[in-house]
């Protein structure tokens, strides 16, 4: 079983987000049973998946001190991915779940105090010695600071060629406990989202 840590101490910046869609397209591209699991105090990912219609993925419940346990019961139930959300905040629940991560993506806006706000998030992957990658999230288009930000984290490590950019739809979808692909599949944020599961998978393999 392979783990996925979204991660970043700055809110608002697309986390909870990215997790479920992450986890419905891994579903839909044959790589579950995917398992996705909410450490953050608000519940939003948690919120959102018990609006779910549909069965799949999964949701964990754990208990945080008990997190490695719960992951080996995880992969010996089938489990093939878990995907992990955090709270934004440097807190002991977010050492705890970067001990257990395969990879951490960071989510980050390209705005001058969202990129400010990254090196805390960068040490705390370091110190863990997890791999990372960045993907822009929320981007304006054809706004000149989105391939500022992709620069800019560059220097910090491996950013995702794949940006994201800021679409009504991706709010919506998190209302009713569904994900842009499921609203719109021939939608451009449901093939970004495509393309950002391919190379998240593929990193994964790593």
């Amino acid at each position: 079983m392979r783990t996925l840590v979204l991660a970043s101490q700055k809110g608002g910046v697309g986390k909870t987000t990215l997790a479920g869609h992450l986890g419905v397209m891994a579903e839909r591209q044959n790589a579950g049973p995917v398992a996705l699991i909410d450490t953050d105090p608000q519940g939003s990912l948690s919120s959102w998946w018990n609006e779910r219609q549909a069965e799949t993925p999964l949701f964990a419940s754990v208990d945080i001190g008990n997190l490695a346990s719960h992951l080996r019961q995880l992969a010996k139930a089938g489990v093939k991915l878990a995907i992990i959300d955090t709270p934004p905040a440097v807190t002991e629940t977010i050492r705890q779940v970067l001990a257990v991560a395969d990879l951490v993506l960071i989510p980050t806006r390209p705005s001058p105090h969202d990129l400010r706000a990254v090196g805390s998030t960068v040490d705390l992957v370091e110190q863990a010695g997890k791999r990372m990658v960045f993907v822009v999230n929320g981007a304006a288009p054809r706004a000149k600071i989105t391939g500022e930000a992709a620069v800019a984290l560059s220097q910090h490590g491996t950013v995702a060629p794949v940006t994201l950019f800021q679409r009504t739809d991706f709010a919506a979808s998190m209302i009713d406990g569904r994900t842009v692909q499921e609203i719109d599949a021939g939608s451009r944020s449901a093939e970004e989202v495509e393309k950002l599961w391919n190379y998240v998978f593929t990193q994964l393999q790593k």
